[in-house]
């Protein structure tokens, strides 16, 4: 199906889209460290515990999987997908019919060779209607996705700030994509789970 082709798995682009972005952002006194990209390697000492001006990380994948904004806006993209792909696959079936039925026309000598002429423009014009309506459908859920991704994205940086604003972290970190990627890190610095319970919260407010 044309349609069930644009549903997507979300972490991967929403990933690399944020990955700089956090960084950049959250990098209040250090720029050398927002630049480079940071390994943090777990030195066997979990008794570390994430205070201001500390270096910490979100996993990100994780964050994303249980924050129940992404499962609510996720469901709201599926239903959309999968309506207009029925949609479709309607109008695809209707066309048939009428494929079929021209045929049978033409066949069994129904119709004149002018008639049998006038049939096929009309099949090739609604032919070339249903491709771009096709086109038209596959635009929108690409736009769905895209603002889908960005309210995401708006949500979880908005909460951060603020989130940031009383805990002064120096910079904020994700285990996700390729800059500025936590390889490994001491338990106590890994925040994911204290910004997934705020998010989480702070949605419960807002869809109220």
């Amino acid at each position: 199906m044309i349609m069930k082709k644009s549903i997507i798995i979300l972490n991967a682009v929403w990933g690399a889209a944020i990955i700089t972005l956090f960084a950049l952002h959250f990098c209040n006194s250090c720029e050398k460290s927002c630049r480079t990209p940071v390994a943090a390697e777990n030195n066997g000492d979990s008794s570390i515990a994430a205070t201001a001006g500390s270096i910490v990380y979100i996993q990100l994948d994780s964050l994303v999987h249980r924050y129940d904004m992404f499962h609510d806006l996720r469901a709201e993209f599926e239903q959309k997908a999968k309506a207009a792909d029925e949609d479709l696959s309607r109008r695809g079936r209707s066309f048939d019919r009428d494929v079929k039925d021209a045929q049978e026309k033409v066949q069994k000598g129904l119709v004149t060779h002018s008639q049998a002429e006038e049939l096929q423009i009309k099949l090739q014009q609604k032919q070339q209607e249903l491709q771009q309506y096709a086109e038209k459908l596959r635009n929108d859920m690409a736009e769905e996705e895209a603002v889908m991704l960005r309210r995401i994205y708006d949500a979880v940086l908005t909460y951060l700030t603020e989130y940031n604003k009383t805990h002064n972290y120096a910079l904020i970190l994700s285990t996700t994509g390729s800059t500025n990627t936590v390889l490994q890190g001491n338990p106590g610095l890994n925040i994911t789970q204290d910004v997934l319970t705020g998010l989480n919260s702070a949605y419960v407010t807002v869809k109220k």
